[in-house]
């Protein structure tokens, strides 16, 4: 005579027998499914005095995007000019070819910093932590003098616009360990379709 476990052994072996097999299909609704592999990168240096040849903050920008495999589509000296500055910006995230905008310089606080000012209103969304996070890994280098910058991000017409300060290492700074390493993410994000 058989046991009652033996029974129920038999029927779960004769069931798992029987059972048809299904195919779950699963959806990859990863995170970073839409990161942008390869950007093209938008580059202004807003100034009255520098030149491409000495242009330190943005040759920093530049090198930090090619080496991780991005392409730099185009790279500029505007005037301290808010319109002008409105101008190349509006122009660049018109262009398909531009994934992210980068300024360097007019972040500060003198007269003639009109960077935040010829680019804030135009944000469609602003993103507060990219300052706030700038300014926080900048307190190690210059101390309380981080309070006179105000670099700033924000995204405008689906592209991510960062600014950055003027000098050399607030540029390597902004664009190494901020920028690079979130903008696929960012840009994708920007451009995703809501469906």
């Amino acid at each position: 005579m058989m046991t009652m476990t033996a029974v129920m052994v038999i029927i779960i072996i004769i069931m798992i027998m029987t059972m048809t097999t299904t195919t779950i299909t699963i959806t990859d609704h990863s995170h970073h499914a839409h990161d942008v592999g390869t950007l093209g990168v938008a580059i202004f240096t807003i100034s009255s005095s520098r030149s491409l040849a000495d242009d330190a903050a943005g040759d920093a920008i530049a090198a930090a995007f090619e080496s991780a495999g991005h392409t730099i589509v185009t790279r500029e000296i505007v005037d301290d000019d808010i319109h002008r500055i409105q101008s190349v910006v509006e122009t660049a995230v018109s262009n398909t070819d531009t994934d992210i905008v980068v300024t360097t310089g007019g972040t500060g606080i003198t007269p003639d910093d009109v960077t935040i000012e010829a680019i804030r209103d135009q944000y469609d969304k602003s993103l507060p932590g990219f300052g706030e996070l700038f300014r926080r890994r900048s307190e190690a280098e210059i101390g309380t003098r981080v309070l006179g910058t105000r670099a700033t991000a924000g995204i405008i017409d689906a592209v991510p616009v960062f600014c950055l300060p003027g000098s050399e290492n607030a540029a390597t700074l902004g664009s190494t360990e901020l920028i690079v390493p979130e903008a696929p993410h960012l840009a994708g994000l920007a451009t995703r379709d809501e469906t």
